[in-house]
């Protein structure tokens, strides 16, 4: 009886040391900030995008129209 008790006593305090460890593991806290990061990275990617989508369908595009028609239309 005092061998299955001495392995029951030995088993919960490595269970007790490895709890321990894993807890105080900072090693998690890199995933979660490399997470953070790339979400951002893809929402100030998709504000880029939109922004230039933007810039291109009412500036740019119109005019680039304009100046092609405009060279085509060459009556010189």
């Amino acid at each position: 009886m005092k061998k299955i008790i001495d392995t029951i006593h030995d088993k919960t305090a490595a269970l007790v040391l490895r709890t321990k460890a894993a807890v105080s593991n900072a090693k998690g806290a890199g995933y979660v900030d490399q997470a953070v990061v790339i979400l951002i990275a893809v929402v100030i990617g998709a504000l880029l995008l939109g922004g230039l989508y933007a810039l291109f369908g009412e500036t740019v595009l119109p005019e680039l129209t304009r100046r092609v028609e405009e060279m085509f239309n060459y009556e010189g």
